[in-house]
């Protein structure tokens, strides 16, 4: 199994969108108003969608092509199309 490389751009994308997850709760916790509520959770779903797009395209750009470099892609693409069907639902 391959490993994501630790990339200086996804960990502190990570680090705001827990930010932003600890303060829908605290919002919830307060009682604040529902769809203010609605349209943070929409944000901070956004943010994950595109960190998630972002380590797909790395394991596109490392693990899939290497494996198609080496006759070995079928497994591979197979592997990312699950996933990509698992994403998109």
């Amino acid at each position: 199994m391959d490993r994501y490389p630790k990339h200086t751009s996804i960990v502190p994308r990570l680090r705001r969108i827990e930010g932003q997850v600890r303060g829908i709760a605290r919002m919830v916790d307060e009682g604040r108003y529902c769809i203010d509520i609605i349209q943070q959770l929409t944000a901070a779903r956004s943010a994950l969608d595109q960190v998630a797009l972002k380590v797909m395209s790395g394991h596109i750009n490392g693990c899939v092509s290497k494996a198609i470099r080496q006759q070995d892609g079928a497994k591979k693409i197979d592997e990312l199309m699950q996933t990509i069907h698992r994403f998109v639902k």
